[in-house]
């Protein structure tokens, strides 16, 4: 039972950051569907700054450049969507779909190459990080917490905050809601677009490196992020766009993802004789019929996915 909460936490923390991320492009009126690209992207750049930090950075120093590498990863990679779909004004949708291939793309070329590079024989795509890991899990007892649900915590508190308790927040919404009537009291619409996009990557590349570090001590990149990218946007919708409420739903969504590497401790499942697959497979099928019931009162931010054009009224 300790291990299945434990899982649960950790990508239920996953999958939090990631809808927070989406959150606040969408809030800000922008559809993010390259959540999976910056995910993927966002785990790159935490893995190579564990491949090559020194070990005189010490565990803490650690921790907070892998963050930060994830971040700036995330950040940029994120761009992209801005640039496409903000300045010029490209589908949301296909924009988001086609960075979600290259990310994974992307991720596995230069990781090959880093690998060839120092390895002729070596054309694989990933990237260990075993004594790395470590450092950010902490044992209370038979426990292992790790460190991103902290950050998921502090990011969800953030977050809430952000978005209904400050000004920026409250213009982000505005922007996602009406633009032009935010644009008729002096917001800079495209501004506070780019920033929901930009903080979405912040969110993404967080979220990704968190999946990475969540079970295994290496990673290959052409495996992607086995879409948590969209079962966060899942998250996110089931959620209504409201920072508590996804939280709750990454929790939901988080054990039924959990039960897939626990099921076998618990001797009432094993006795179903359901094999494995049907498990991996859980947490997607919960995702579609949730959203089956779920998607017709779902009310998302009128303007998003809708380019902004200063001169229409």
């Amino acid at each position: 039972m300790l291990l299945l909460i434990q899982y649960t936490l950790i990508f239920a923390s996953v999958l939090l950051l990631v809808a927070l991320g989406g959150c606040f492009a969408e809030h800000s009126g922008v559809i993010n569907l390259g959540l999976e690209g910056i995910m993927v992207i966002g785990a790159l750049g935490g893995a190579l700054m564990m491949r090559y930090a020194p070990d005189s950075m010490g565990a803490f120093g650690l921790i907070i450049c892998v963050l930060l590498a994830a971040i700036a990863f995330g950040v940029a990679y994120s761009s992209l969507l801005g640039v496409a779909c903000i300045n010029f004004k490209a589908n949301q949708t296909i924009v988001g779909t086609a960075m979600n291939m290259l990310g994974t793309a992307a991720a596995t070329v230069i990781v090959k190459a880093i690998n060839t590079a120092t390895n002729p024989n070596d054309v694989s795509s990933t990237i260990q990080y075993v004594d790395e890991k470590k450092q950010f899990i902490v044992n209370i007892g038979d426990f292992e917490f790790n460190w991103f649900m902290a950050v998921a915590v502090i990011g969800l508190v953030v977050a809430y905050i952000t978005l209904y308790k400050t000004k920026f927040g409250l213009r982000l919404m505005a922007c996602g809601e009406h633009p032009q009537a935010a644009d008729s009291v002096g917001i800079n619409v495209y501004k506070m677009r780019w920033a929901g996009v930009l903080i979405s990557g912040v969110f993404g590349g967080l979220g990704g490196i968190c999946y990475i570090l969540s079970g295994v001590s290496e990673w290959k990149f052409e495996n992607g992020v086995a879409g948590f990218g969209f079962l966060a946007l899942a998250v996110m919708i089931f959620g209504q766009w409201k920072p508590t409420r996804i939280a709750m739903a990454a929790v939901i969504f988080g054990f039924f993802r959990a039960l897939s590497n626990v099921y076998f401790g618990f001797e009432f499942l094993v006795s179903l004789n359901i094999p494995g697959s049907i498990y991996n497979m859980l947490p997607y099928i919960i995702c579609l019929i949730v959203l089956a019931f779920t998607s017709k009162k779902s009310r998302a931010p009128k303007a998003e996915g809708i380019p902004y054009d200063k001169g229409q009224r």
